[in-house]
């Protein structure tokens, strides 16, 4: 992963060295071997932005413990809908986990790849009875079965010892518990699959800013900044891959599909536990309820996380607002997004959101002593000695237009170009766990006249192409059993 200078012809251009481009990467080389593709980071390691293991893209989002997935209705009962959807394209990231791994590509999954079980966990009367409803909800879809719940302080005490260790004896809580959840490193995940893409054949060139992008005829021609100079990258298909740098570069491109789209950015902040007997005490991720107002990505959570080979634990997020669309980007990103097309969808998102501004202000001047106070509801015998504060990665929600002006998306949202010869991924989780059915989304979108000549190659990778897990329990169970086992996952 070098420095270069000069003009270069390419058939794909990917911008931004993380878990995305690093998946749609391996998967162009999976069906065209013989294509010319180059990846171009901006910083001088890959994986060091969104995909971080230390940025918040720790948990193999599978909706089994989030409860943001499964929103109730207002008349009743739990919708469980996304969380079926997201599960879904969990499963099939973990299928092409597993095709590279059984076909000797990728070595040693627990580099990236561990058995953590996800739980869900509530307090007070109204709030054990969603939880009951979710859980009665999803225990029958094939996807979710195995789920258990509790509502005994004996029982969720065997699943987390720290929830319960000092809890008032009458607190009415309750959990559930999916043993089929993973930890993910995403990090090291970016990093091996763009070691795979190098062996064939795929330049990786870190160190490399994409300046600007602009359409030549049946090209694209890339304006791209490096050390050493720099040059002009052209090539007929593009993927802005980069995080929240993404938004930028796509308004660059000029494409109409992408007028109207502008961002929100949320930072966040995690406590991490520094004693390591602590972490051993606490094998699981357990998702709580987001306060009014917050926004999905500040979820509470008391995360196992295995980093290196490590375990660890951390507690949070706590959000904080900075104008930067990266962690290491520049403080003129928000006003710098601000165009004529973007303007009204923007201001229509401040004047319906004012609960996400009153929350955020409210975050960032909470004092150590209520971070210490938000830890305690999951941990109660936690002590401000044991915890430091750690800065996490920046997310960019996306904001698009709506029936009232605007919308504030959260999730993630592929924008591509009519002609297919452009693609650009914009907002945040689940994103990195669906990152390879959302790659294969594109191939669909952007190559349609290729996808259907690569259909053998892609049912190899992954088993299910084309097919939904969800509704069909036999050749689930035959996934599961395949994956587990390549990845060496034991629930």
């Amino acid at each position: 992963m070098s420095a270069t200078q000069h003009d270069q012809e390419h058939d794909v251009v990917l911008i931004g060295g993380g878990i995305m481009s690093a998946t749609l990467a391996v998967l162009l080389t999976e069906v065209e071997p013989g294509w010319s593709i180059a990846v171009l980071e901006k910083l001088h390691q890959v994986g060091q932005e969104s995909s971080d293991p230390w940025n918040n893209a720790g948990t193999g989002h599978a909706a089994l413990c989030e409860l943001n997935y499964t929103p109730a209705r207002p008349g009743g009962g739990v919708d469980v809908s996304k969380a079926i959807s997201i599960n879904e394209s969990f499963q099939v990231s973990r299928q092409f986990w597993a095709h590279l791994v059984e076909t000797g590509v990728l070595t040693d999954p627990s580099r990236f790849v561990n058995s953590v079980p996800h739980m869900s966990f509530v307090r007070g009367e109204d709030n054990v009875a969603y939880l009951r409803a979710r859980y009665d909800a999803l225990r029958e879809q094939p996807l979710f079965r195995g789920m258990e719940w509790a509502d005994d302080h004996a029982r969720i005490g065997e699943w987390a010892p720290l929830l319960t260790a000092g809890r008032a004896p009458g607190e009415r809580i309750a959990a559930t518990r999916a043993t089929a959840g993973t930890d993910v490193d995403f990090g090291a995940l970016t990093r091996a699959l763009l070691d795979v893409a190098v062996a064939r054949g795929v330049r990786v060139l870190t160190g490399h800013t994409v300046r600007d992008l602009r359409r030549t005829g049946a090209r694209w021609e890339l304006d791209v900044r490096s050390g050493g100079g720099g040059g002009t990258f052209r090539a007929p298909f593009v993927f802005v891959g980069s995080g929240g740098g993404a938004l930028h570069l796509l308004q660059r491109s000029g494409i109409p599909e992408g007028a109207g789209f502008g961002g929100f950015p949320v930072s966040g902040q995690f406590l991490r536990c520094r004693r390591p007997e602590i972490a051993e005490r606490h094998g699981a991720k357990v998702y709580g309820q987001a306060e009014v107002g917050a926004p999905p990505m500040s979820v509470p959570h008391l995360d196992t996380r295995i980093v290196a080979g490590q375990r660890s634990l951390l507690f949070g997020p706590y959000a904080g607002f900075s104008p930067r669309f990266l962690k290491h980007g520049r403080l003129t990103d928000l006003p710098l997004s601000v165009r004529p097309g973007n303007l009204v969808p923007m201001l229509a998102v401040a004047r319906d959101n004012v609960p996400l501004t009153t929350y955020l202000v409210k975050q960032v001047l909470q004092s150590r002593e209520q971070r210490i106070a938000a830890l305690e509801v999951f941990y109660p015998e936690a002590k401000a000695e044991d915890w430091e504060l750690i800065t996490a990665g920046q997310r960019v929600q996306v904001i698009k237009k709506g029936p009232r002006g605007g919308v504030l998306q959260f999730g993630t949202e592929l924008v591509h170009a009519a002609d297919g010869s452009l693609a650009a991924l914009l907002g945040a989780s689940p994103g990195a766990s669906t990152a390879v059915d959302v790659m294969l989304t594109l191939l669909r979108k952007c190559f349609p006249g290729k996808v259907d000549g690569w259909r053998a190659q892609l049912e190899q990778a992954v088993p299910s192409y084309g097919r939904r897990l969800s509704q069909d329990a036999d050749l689930l169970a035959q996934v599961t059993a395949r994956t587990d086992e390549a990845l060496q996952l034991t629930p």
